[in-house]
């Protein structure tokens, strides 16, 4: 009869751990998790996108203009992936 009686007395302190466990548990306060932090939005001033802009405003008028020109070919380049091409002072012959 021991073995029984030490098996009920083992049964009944699991039970009422698991019961105590319950309790705490259900009676615990959720604390929110903080939100996590999102990177701050600093925006870039990209002087080409600027200046693009400023052709796009000044409309027909952009197209004689010499440097909406450049900057139209700037943007052409960065969108194909080459390099621009530095214009040097000696080689167009003078004009």
């Amino acid at each position: 009869m021991e073995g029984k009686m030490l098996a009920r007395i083992a049964a009944i302190v699991f039970v009422a751990v698991a019961i105590t466990a319950a309790i705490i548990e259900m009676t615990r306060e959720e604390i929110p998790a903080p939100a996590p932090s999102a990177p701050s939005l600093t925006r870039q001033v990209d002087p080409l996108r600027e200046g693009q802009r400023r052709c796009q405003e000044m409309g027909e008028a952009a197209a004689n203009d010499a440097e909406c020109l450049g900057i139209w070919a700037e943007t052409r380049d960065r969108f194909l992936g080459r390099t621009p091409v530095q214009s040097s002072p000696g080689l167009d012959g003078g004009r």
